[in-house]
């Protein structure tokens, strides 16, 4: 991803883009977000597991920060960085409720 996003920044460089009357400005200017903002979510998920992985080494790891209950294996499966079992996770004030 860090190449993809270099090279379209480069590309860039090398033509006078004006965002505002060229017809493929918007096309470039989207592509270096959406780049940028994948490379943004693959650093935290990477984040998330280091600190999965300093958990494990404290003896921590699989248990919920919320409750101390243990996390499911299966949860851990799927999410290998989770911090909460699913009934605290579902209760998590910090998120918006959901809709039907």
């Amino acid at each position: 991803m860090s190449r993809d996003f270099d090279g379209i920044v480069a590309a860039n460089a090398l033509i006078a883009v004006d965002d505002e009357h060229d017809p493929e400005g918007g096309t470039t200017a989207f592509e270096r977000a959406h780049v940028a903002s994948l490379m943004a979510q693959a650093r935290e998920h990477l984040a998330e597991l280091d600190r999965a992985l300093e958990r494990l080494e404290r003896g921590e790891y699989g248990q919920c920060e919320s409750c101390g209950a243990t996390i499911p294996p299966e949860r851990l499966e799927i999410r290998p960085a989770a911090t909460t079992c699913v009934r605290c996770a579902g209760s998590d004030t910090r998120r918006p409720p959901r809709t039907a």
